[in-house]
């Protein structure tokens, strides 16, 4: 069916035309019609279907055909991501450019005091359509910035997804502020037991429309890789040596992993990016835009980007860890073979992951292909579906990260040379009970300390070259520097046994001198100490003790 078949405003199939949109999808051909009637409408269809279009395009005609109050919100859009109400914004100018009358303004958090401005004044002033992420939206309302009690339209998109995040009691807090006539229109790509509660709570007598439910799309050749944690960096070297790629989106679980995967693409010198929830605003903007117009190549992310954002040109998925929701793996690989076009899904599946990517097989009713490992990467795991992984402990799960960890430039333990074992698995010698039955150390042993014993000899070495530097340079301080570092006192020297060739020469001198003195004593004379110093040496000897000071 084509868009001129509808029954849609003049000014939308002009912007349709520019924007050489002729033929209906499926999706649009069965929820048009009854938006435009006024029905609610539960649509629940795989993605990149063009869901968007099918609920702006009617509501944008109602409303650009009037009897809807001026200076007031008449439609809410709620979208769970900041990336999804831009993208849903975006399209809004496209299918409202011939709409002048008609205004909106997409509200979502991450942003500085100005854009709040913005956003508070387009409410106050009654912006036609708002579209919001549930906790921004929450905010305005608490603070009164926006009147709810006229809205007409009120639309849940990805309406799973913001379930998943824990939205599910801000969404029944702004629709308790919704007036009762008030038309609800609620789109997801799956059909969970939450969705049904909530459409039964929100929606009245709804006309569903379900399309596909959780199928990707046929056109995408998913395959698989079962491997190990530490071959997967080397399987994606392997895909972009055989394949000039530009397109591609790697999605992993983890906002942690999602950088050191960055990290090392970076440097295989591959043109990357990261998307995650710890950027900011600007950056995740600047992200997007750059990958978007093709100044990055690989997008590495989490789930944040799974969920509606349509770039239509994206030519492979790697999934570099099995998500645990076969409904996630749906999203994530819906990604590519967006309007009918082909793509590519790669799924790195390692021993733990097994039973998680059998189920996803299950819910898909197919079997996934396995591909070869490339050559070099080793032999993988088998693949078996029977073993259910167990629970661990946090404990021994951050080790076997660390023992696991591909992403960094420490070599693998298996992958070490021999003679560079850590001192924990050095060989302890034999014990006092096991002597007799090891009195022989095995060949192993022996070999383990002749690798050693050059090493021992060469630390030796070095840390006896180190002392006899260290003492020549000592040795070569002057003697004035010397003399300040250790003191005034002319026999500090010769009792820290410091002194250099020139000051030994000296006290020498001085000891004949004080030896001449003492040929002459007397018996019963007690000799004066002439190094005592101040008012005791005075008083007890003070001639001498002047004469000492004139010859100092």
């Amino acid at each position: 069916m084509k868009f001129e078949e509808l029954n849609l405003n003049d000014n939308i199939l002009d912007a349709l035309y520019d924007m050489h949109f002729e033929d209906c999808t499926p999706v649009q051909e069965k929820c048009i019609p009854p938006i435009l009637e006024g029905r609610d409408v539960l649509g629940v269809a795989q993605t990149g279907t063009g869901k968007t279009a099918a609920y702006l395009l009617p509501i944008l005609s109602r409303l650009d055909d009037g009897g809807y109050p001026k200076d007031a919100v008449n439609c809410i859009v709620m979208s769970p991501t900041r990336e999804l109400a831009q993208q849903i914004d975006q399209a809004m100018q496209g299918f409202a450019y011939y709409l002048p009358d008609v205004s909106s303004v997409a509200v979502y958090g991450g942003n500085d005091g100005n854009r709040y401005d913005q956003e508070m004044k387009s409410m106050r002033l009654g912006a036609d359509v708002i579209i919001a992420t549930p906790g921004r939206l929450i905010s305005h309302i608490s603070m009164g910035n926006i009147d709810l009690s006229k809205v007409s339209f009120f639309v849940l998109d990805e309406a799973d997804r913001m379930l998943d995040m824990g939205f599910s009691d801000d969404i029944l807090k702004i629709a308790s502020k919704l007036p009762k006539e008030c038309q609800t229109i609620m789109f997801s790509a799956t059909m969970p037991k939450d969705i049904e509660k909530l459409a039964q709570s929100l929606l009245k007598n709804p006309i569903e429309v379900k399309l596909a439910v959780s199928k990707p799309a046929e056109k995408i050749q998913q395959s698989a890789y079962i491997c190990y944690e530490t071959q997967k960096l080397q399987i994606i070297q392997d895909i972009f040596k055989a394949g000039d790629l530009k397109r591609v989106i790697i999605f992993s679980g983890s906002k942690m992993k999602v950088k050191q995967i960055n990290q090392a693409l970076l440097k295989m010198k591959i043109n990357s990016g990261e998307m995650h929830s710890d950027l900011e605003q600007a950056e995740r903007d600047d992200i997007m835009f750059k990958f978007k117009s093709g100044q990055i190549d690989v997008l590495v992310a989490t789930d944040i980007v799974a969920r509606g954002i349509d770039i239509d040109d994206i030519a492979m998925i790697i999934n570099y860890d099995v998500p645990h929701d076969a409904e996630d793996y749906v999203h994530r690989i819906g990604r590519t073979a967006r309007a009918d076009r082909d793509g590519v899904a790669i799924t790195f599946v390692n021993e733990d992951d097994m039973f998680a990517f059998h189920q996803i097989e299950k819910f898909l009713d197919k079997d996934i292909q396995k591909n070869p490992l490339p050559e070099g990467c080793g032999e993988g795991p088998d693949y078996t579906t029977s073993k259910r992984p167990g629970k661990t402990s946090a404990k021994s799960r951050r080790r076997k990260d660390r023992d696991n960890n591909a992403h960094k430039d420490s070599r693998q333990r298996g992958d070490r040379k021999p003679g560079t074992e850590s001192r924990k698995s050095t060989p302890k010698g034999p014990s006092k009970k096991g002597q007799d039955a090891q009195d022989s150390p095995s060949k192993e042993t022996q070999d383990k300390q002749r690798q050693e014993q050059p090493k021992q000899e060469k630390r030796q070495r070095g840390r006896g070259q180190k002392q006899e530097r260290q003492h020549a340079q000592q040795q070569a301080q002057p003697s004035a520097e010397g003399q300040k570092q250790r003191g005034r006192h002319k026999y500090a020297d010769k009792q820290r046994g410091q002194q250099t060739k020139r000051n030994q020469q000296k006290l020498q001198g001085q000891n004949k001198q004080s030896e001449k003195p003492q040929q002459s004593k007397k018996k019963g004379v007690v000799q004066p100490n002439l190094n005592e110093r101040g008012l005791k040496g005075f008083i007890k000897h003070p001639i001498r003790w002047i004469m000492n000071i004139g010859k100092k």
